[in-house]
């Protein structure tokens, strides 16, 4: 019994190579007046790792002088990351975004 053959490997029936930039350009964020994501800064202050700010793609955690995080929901990636890597419990909480709301991709 023989495998299936591979198909030839066929650059027009691929997608281009395309840079960070350029498909951020292929982006809508539609911003819901409810957040999908809340930090309770209180539970952060006494979290010795801070994962969520390395982790998150967007860079959308920023540690304060006291210890706290910032956090700015509207250009969320929705994927979840922050709240798998939180060690915190209670810290993070992530709901999907309200119907019609949150990240449109466009394949340009």
């Amino acid at each position: 019994m023989s495998s299936p053959a591979v198909p030839p490997y066929d650059p027009l029936m691929s997608w281009p190579r395309v840079s960070f930039e350029d498909r951020m350009d292929a982006v809508e964020f539609r911003v819901g007046t409810r957040a999908h994501i809340t930090v309770d800064g209180d539970s952060c202050r006494g979290c010795t790792t801070k994962s969520c700010v390395t982790a998150c793609p967007a860079n959308l955690f920023v540690p304060t002088s006291d210890g706290g995080i910032l956090f700015n929901y509207e250009q969320c990636f929705e994927c979840g990351t922050c709240y798998m890597v939180c060690n915190t419990k209670g810290a993070i909480e992530w709901t999907y975004p309200d119907g019609g709301h949150g990240v449109v991709f466009h394949r340009s």
